[in-house]
């Protein structure tokens, strides 16, 4: 049985992955679909002509991982795409976020991410694809989105260099990296601090992330940038040192 995995499936960019790729690929016979609200998988799943299953569980619960390997090793199916969607974030300094929430995130971007990506790959042969949410804000440090743009950090990182060692079993694996994406996000994300004008003049929708992921996975690159002002972003990071940056990260927040 050949299958695609999608976390945080139940809004935002997880669901749009689930809903973009329902049909549009030949050989997946069925949808995983895992997130914490089950009602809100149960409605997605019914919205989908491809067969589903619903795995409604909270990823930064060791025993929902546990769970989850045991049910990859019974079920043995074979994974063609794994998206890993699932994440979230805090605006606000970091001594105005309570540590379990920065604990929380640190657990769902970064250590879930990497236990399913790592429960995932036995199950992935030549020509499986492994898109991972990160986020422009892996590109520098970001003051009031610390955490968030450290787990991100650690996504680009993790991912570019699991690319490397993956490559010669033809899997492939692509970081994508938006900026402030229309989502639900920033409803939790404005629990302790309101968004900077800046991030909100370059939201933008989460089907064109969509659908620039899956065309950079198809592309089998590495990285996937969407928008073009993110791009320049991006080239700015790397060629400028990031403490140019900084002044300007202060002003706007």
């Amino acid at each position: 049985m050949n299958i695609m995995i999608v976390t945080g499936a139940s809004s935002g960019i997880g669901r749009e992955f689930a809903r973009y790729a329902d049909g549009r690929y030949r050989g997946i016979d069925e949808i995983w679909l895992i997130a914490r609200r089950k009602e809100a998988l149960d409605s997605l799943a019914n919205s989908l002509k491809t067969p589903c299953k619903i795995f409604a569980m909270d990823l930064t619960d060791r025993d929902a991982i546990s769970r989850l390997s045991d049910i990859l090793a019974i079920a043995s199916p074979r994974i063609r795409i794994l998206i890993n969607a699932a994440g979230l974030g805090y605006l606000g300094r970091c001594d105005s976020i309570p540590l379990d929430d920065q604990r929380h995130e640190i657990d769902l971007n970064a250590i879930a991410l990497t236990e399913i990506t790592t429960i995932c790959l036995p199950y992935m042969h030549k020509g499986s694809r492994v898109i991972q949410m990160a986020s422009a804000a892996a590109f520098l440090p970001q003051p009031k989105f610390a955490v968030y743009a450290a787990t991100k950090a650690y996504v680009l990182f993790y991912s570019k260099a699991l690319a490397e060692e993956v490559r010669k079993k033809g899997i492939y694996i692509t970081s994508v990296c938006p900026g402030p994406v229309d989502t639900p996000f920033f409803d939790l994300a404005e629990k302790y601090a309101a968004s900077p004008v800046l991030k909100n003049l370059f939201r933008i929708s989460p089907e064109k992330v969509v659908r620039c992921a899956f065309h950079a996975s198809k592309s089998r690159k590495s990285v996937c940038v969407p928008g073009f002002f993110m791009k320049i972003f991006h080239i700015s990071c790397k060629m400028l040192p990031h403490a140019l940056f900084m002044p300007i990260l202060r002003r706007s927040l």
